[in-house]
């Protein structure tokens, strides 16, 4: 399904299938916390919204789940920054 956040907890990464490829971070947790540690989509989807979209859809996971993100990606940092919708959810390192 497309959009749709997957917590792969075995790699400790959250994935989101586009076109078929997969963009991802990679996340450390404690209790409530999420470490948002690098964020990734595919060369083939640079450029074309991919990691904003699927930061759209693992903030709002986070939000159903009552989890927190602590931004650590450069990426992250700056979407968040960008998107005052999602700020009740950071917590900062």
């Amino acid at each position: 399904m497309e959009n749709k956040i997957e917590d792969d907890t075995r790699h400790h990464r959250y994935t989101m299938n586009e076109n078929g490829q997969t963009v991802f971070t990679t996340y450390r947790r404690e209790g409530d916390l999420v470490q948002l540690l690098h964020v990734e989509a595919p060369e083939a989807l640079r450029g074309t919204g991919a990691a904003g979209r699927f930061m759209q859809a693992l903030m709002e996971h986070l939000r159903a789940q009552k989890l927190k993100a602590v931004p650590v990606c450069s990426y992250a940092v700056s979407w968040l920054e960008r998107h005052k919708e999602f700020h009740d959810l950071i917590k900062n390192p």
